[in-house]
């Protein structure tokens, strides 16, 4: 594989993949349609222009590959993973027009006898070699779409297998027109429209999803979740998200942490949450974890209370107050509804323990006369007094 971005990697790996593909489906369409016409099958003839079908998905899948892989940029911060989805959609329309095609012709075939075809024992032999060519050809291309988690790619590499289970709708078809059942090939035609239908409308339809952000199923989100709260440092965790874009999972969820660590730890945990996902869903991109020091699940209690900037104006007569020449440095920490002040004196304070004691009983009064101030600690630096609390 190419050295690069992986994005370049993956589309590196798709455009090799669609043009075998893309190669194959044109000799075998050829060979389809005139031999349809000269051994008279018209189920052979619908096979064909299944697998011109084929063929017109892969230049689709050529345009969306390049443009899904493209870098993250300013309007697309996530990517460019959703043409894929949207390329996915148009390979299920293509199916669904060919299927409606063969199906209007087979009808208006049974419906006039004289027009109905009598193959030639060659269709099938040219039946069974279309089946080779294309299972071949889904192993190769759903081995590399697994590969890369491109969910275009298989919906290209079930285009291939349609094929088979055509081919084998034809085998039958014509076998029984050979027997003298002459409307069977007509049949066939309409079974092989069936299935392309199908597998058309069900690319549809999962896509349908992707592009309305369905996420994981209930038994996934239970494992991400255990996968959450069984990391080191997490309370619990809940409102856990995903969504599918092409083929990457993205997701968010908030994780409850102790109230009183430091942001870098918080940091930490929210990296080592991240790790844990990835280990049991390891289609995960992007992921966004949302520390929390408080259960918010049904409200938020400390959201009214006022920012930093505010409360630092309130406290600033405090430690004019109590003789300080420098401000303290200052921990907020907003927990049930309230705001705990925690202050940390200079080393020039801590040497004169009376100094100290009253410089901290000045700050604690004060500070605790303000509104939505509730508990206040007041630290001081240096050896002697390292650690040491009052308030």
């Amino acid at each position: 594989m190419p050295a690069g971005r992986p994005s370049e990697q993956r589309y590196f790996v798709m455009r090799r993949v669609t043009l075998v593909g893309a190669v194959t489906n044109l000799l075998l369409a050829l060979t389809q349609l005139v031999g349809g016409v000269i051994t008279h099958s018209q189920g052979l003839v619908a096979d064909g222009a299944h697998t011109l079908s084929d063929l017109s998905s892969d230049i689709l899948v050529l345009f969306a590959a390049r443009k899904a892989n493209a870098a993250a940029d300013a309007l697309h911060p996530y990517g460019h993973g959703r043409i894929e989805t949207l390329a996915t959609v148009g390979v299920g329309l293509i199916l669904a027009a060919v299927a409606l095609g063969i199906v209007l012709d087979a009808v208006r075939r049974m419906m006039s006898p004289d027009a109905l075809l009598s193959p030639t024992p060659l269709a099938l032999a040219l039946a069974a070699a279309a089946i080779v060519s294309k299972e071949l050809l889904y192993h190769y291309t759903m081995r590399a779409a697994r590969r890369i988690r491109s969910t275009l790619l298989e919906a290209n590499a079930w285009h291939h297998r349609s094929d088979v289970v055509s081919s084998i709708v034809v085998i039958i078809g014509v076998g029984a027109t050979l027997a003298g059942l002459r409307f069977m090939d007509a049949v066939a035609a309409v079974l092989v429209a069936l299935l392309i239908g199908r597998m058309g409308l069900k690319m549809i339809w999962d896509s349908a999803f992707e592009l309305i952000d369905t996420g994981v199923g209930p038994e996934e989100q239970r494992v991400m979740l255990e996968a959450a709260r069984n990391t080191e440092g997490v309370r619990d965790a809940h409102d856990l998200r995903t969504r599918r874009m092409g083929g990457m999972l993205l997701a968010d969820i908030h994780v409850l942490v102790p109230p009183r660590i430091s942001v870098s730890e918080g940091h930490r945990i929210s990296e080592a949450v991240c790790r844990a996902l990835r280990a049991v869903q390891d289609d995960l991109g992007d992921i966004l974890v949302h520390i929390d020091p408080e259960d918010d699940q049904e409200r938020a209690p400390s959201s009214h209370l006022p920012g930093r900037a505010e409360v630092i104006e309130c406290l600033r007569p405090c430690w004019e107050g109590a003789g300080l020449e420098n401000a303290p440095e200052v921990v907020l920490h907003y927990l049930a509804g309230r705001i705990e002040v925690e202050l940390t004196l200079p080393e020039a304070v801590a040497r004169d323990p009376e100094r100290a004691r009253v410089v901290a009983e000045r700050l604690t009064a004060c500070c605790r006369g303000i509104d939505s101030v509730g508990r206040v600690n007041v630290l001081f630096r240096g050896p002697r007094f390292g650690g040491s609390a009052l308030g």
